[in-house]
Parts: C-alpha cells; structure tokens; sequence
C-alpha cells in the first residue's frame, strides 16, 4: 500500500544553488514548498515561492515568519561565521515552532581521521576550515531532540550540471590539467539519488544522522579517469596530487541508517549514469 504523503510546508534554504535547486525540483510538486535564492534571476524574482535571501545580510526570521515550515533544509553556501549565525536562528525558531532542521553537512567532518572511512556513530574531527564549520552546526543540531533535526553527510556529488564536471570542461577546453588525487580513496554519490534519499526521509519522518555516500569505496584518480574518458573526446592531461605517501580515506558509509536498497548506490552505478 502506498504512503500517503503528509503535506509538509518545507523551505529550502540556498534553493538557487546546485544542490538545492535540485531539492527544490524534487519536492515542490509533492509539498508546499519554498526556496531562498542569492543571485538575483528573473524566474526567481517572478516565483511568489522563493524569497531572496543574503546570508550575510538578511534577517531570516522575516522569511520563516511567512513561510511557517514544518521542516527547513538547509543547502547554503556563503561566508562560514554568518551561516552559523542563521543556524543559530534556525535551531531557536525550530525550538519554539516544533519545526525540523535537515542540514546539508559533509564527508570533510571527519577529514582528521585519514586511515579509514567514517560511519554515522563515529566522533567527529576535521583539520580543515569547511571540515570545522560542518561539525560546528552538526553540534548546534544534535542538542535539540533528535526527532527534530536530520543530519546529512555527503562525499562527493556528481551530476550532469554538477560544478565539478563544469570546472573539468573548462581545464579541458584551456588544454589545463585535471587534478587527480592518486592516494585519495573515497566515496561518491549523485544529485538526483540525493534527492530522493531527501524525500524519503521527510516522507518517512526520519531523523538523526545519514551517510548519503555510495555503498563501496573507488579511488580518486581511477574514477576521474573513468569518468573523463566517457565525457570528453579530447585527450585529457592530469595532474598527479600527493597530500601523503599512503592511502588516505575520505568516506562517509553508511551502516547503520540505512535506507532502502533502491535508495542506496555504488560508484558505477554512479558513473554509469554520469555516461548516459
């Protein structure tokens, strides 16, 4: 018997961006749904569901006040200091609303901890800016009820459109480089499988900490190459980049939330798609 789907009124935050375009497009026909954009567009500007919104600027209360979400999915990008300001915002506003906070976070959390690859239940520890910036909001949410935040950690997103693919066409149409990491093993996953995972949770009124990465590890250099040599008919350079002398793990596997196995994906099924 099929689900019926409650009708959620949900804002995504950063609904113009790459990811969250796609979140938006997923849910908008399903949900009362609502985005935020930056770059001022004209179909932005027309659209009575998106609101223009400068995280460095704006005052989010005016846009949760009119849009009253049950749940907030949170795909923005900007300035690090000012995001956790929002977030901030964001997790009093859910308090006293009894709204839930679905939070874009990212496989960078744990990019402290290189010999192997990090579970949901693992603690985690970043050298890096991003990597600290992600942990800092996950900290924010996970001391609310946990029936009230959703916690997504992601490795790298491949799609059709996807910034990555984009900044490849450009080094190859300039005859520059493309930069492989040969010790660098990792997991991988696409914008649409994303989405999806995304609708199933809200459908499902799931809640806690997802590892949204393909089920099985592949190495850096090995899946650009692969990748580039079904995408692109010019001869490709690449450029070899060692951070260490032994393998390095950067993967978020999921173990415990799993989803269900249409849901879930490997990285050929990945480049596979990439290829269509």
């Amino acid at each position: 018997m099929k689900k019926i789907e409650k009708k959620y009124r949900i804002l995504v935050l950063g609904a113009s961006g790459y990811l969250g375009s796609s979140i938006y497009k997923e849910l908008c026909s399903y949900f009362n749904t609502y985005g935020t954009y930056f770059s001022a567009k004209k179909e932005y500007e027309k659209n009575k569901h998106f609101f223009h919104y400068n995280v460095e600027e704006d005052d989010l209360y005016k846009i949760l006040e009119v849009t009253n979400p049950d749940i907030i999915i949170s795909a923005l990008r900007g300035n690090f200091h000012a995001q956790t300001i929002a977030h901030g915002h964001l997790t009093e506003y859910a308090l006293e609303h009894n709204s839930k906070i679905i939070f874009m976070s990212s496989a960078n959390a744990f990019d402290a901890y290189s010999k192997y690859p990090s579970y949901e239940t693992d603690k985690t520890l970043s050298h890096s800016i991003y990597g600290h910036f992600k942990i800092k909001i996950e900290n924010m949410l996970m001391r609310m009820p946990k029936r009230q935040y959703v916690i997504l950690r992601l490795p790298m997103v491949f799609g059709n459109n996807c910034p990555r693919i984009s900044e490849m066409k450009q080094l190859i149409s300039e005859k520059e480089s493309v930069e492989i990491f040969p010790n660098l093993i990792m997991n991988v996953t696409l914008d649409k499988k994303v989405t999806q995972q995304i609708h199933y949770i809200i459908n499902r009124n799931k809640s806690g900490v997802f590892h949204l990465g393909s089920t099985d590890l592949v190495h850096h250099d090995e899946f650009i190459k692969e990748l580039t040599s079904h995408l692109f008919t010019n001869k490709v350079s690449f450029k070899n980049v060692y951070t260490t002398n032994d393998d390095r793990y950067l993967a978020v596997l999921p173990k415990y939330n799993l989803l269900p196995k249409h849901l879930q994906i490997t990285s050929y099924k990945v480049l596979e798609e990439l290829k269509k």
